[in-house]
This record gives structure tokens, sequence and C-alpha cells, in this order.
């Protein structure tokens, strides 16, 4: 089986973290912001940022920022989890995006399908890979294996799925 293992790299994997935006969690946030009745987030106070943006007022657009609410934004994160937990339940390992681009998580010594605990490990390693500057996402382009830091956490490798592209 290991002879069979292409580890998918940085880029791949930054495409399919896109189209999981585009496909997951976008649509998740429009839900969540409805049902929150517009409490969630200050969306008036954005539009107006990216105005001063726009115009070069880039210290106007940083000094006045939005106001959240804590609670909406914990309830947007859990289900982006959630969701993102029941799609690699059902498409063995792969969210929207991963499974676009062919490629899927898998535990990195057995290669088979990972489980629960190593979903939400992984899920909350990306608080790690973020908080490094992104440097624990970057990882993934230096490492053979292509790991990031939350793969490294969760004892995950991220590999093209070559049934799926048969």
């Amino acid at each position: 089986m290991k002879n069979d293992v292409v580890y998918a790299g940085f880029w791949i994997r930054l495409v399919a973290s896109i189209l999981d935006t585009l496909f997951l969690a976008l649509p998740v946030g429009i839900f969540i912001y409805f049902l929150s009745d517009g409490n969630w987030f200050d969306f008036s106070q954005y539009q107006q940022n990216i105005s001063y943006a726009m115009s070069g007022n880039a210290q106007k657009a940083l000094a006045s920022q939005p106001k959240t609410s804590t609670g909406w934004e914990l309830v947007f994160q859990l289900s982006v989890l959630l969701t993102t937990l029941l799609f690699w339940k059902r498409w063995r390992g792969a969210t929207p995006g991963k499974k676009i681009v062919h490629v899927k998580v898998v535990d990195a010594k057995t290669f088979q399908d990972i489980n629960n605990k190593q979903a939400i490990i992984r899920s909350v390693g990306y608080i790690a890979s973020t908080l490094t500057f992104l440097a624990g996402f970057f990882m993934a382009a230096f490492r053979e294996d292509k790991r990031g830091l939350h793969d490294l956490i969760a004892g995950t490798a991220v590999i093209y799925d070559l049934e799926q592209k048969r």
C-alpha cells in the first residue's frame, strides 16, 4: 500500500481549502448569519471597512473593527466542524474541496480512514497551524510527506485518492 501512496502537496491542498470555503463554510456561514437574525456580525461595518481599504485608507479601516457575537461565532465554528466531520465520515476522509481535487485525509501510518478522534484533533490542530503565523500550513510545502502541523498533531496525512481518479 505504501508504494501506491502519493502525498498531496501544499498547492493542491490550498485549492481544496479554497473550494471547501466556497462549498462548505460559506453556506454554513450564510445559514448562521440568517439564523442569528444578523446578530452574528455587523455586516455594514465590514462593507464600510472594505470601502475605506479600497479608497486607500487602510488605517481607518483597521481602526474600526466590526463587532461580532462570540456566541454566534462559536455556533459557526462548531457547525463547520460538525459538517466537516460528517463529510469525512460520508466521503471517507474527504470534504467537497478534497473530493473535487481527488485527495483525502488518512491515518499517517496505516493509510486507512481516520477515526473521529483524529478528525477532531486535526480540526483543532488548525488553530495551532494558524497561530504559528500559518507556518503549520506551510510545513506541507517543505516536508517529504507533505504533512502540516495539524497532520502531525493528529497522526494524519493527505494523499491522492487514486481509486477516485480511476
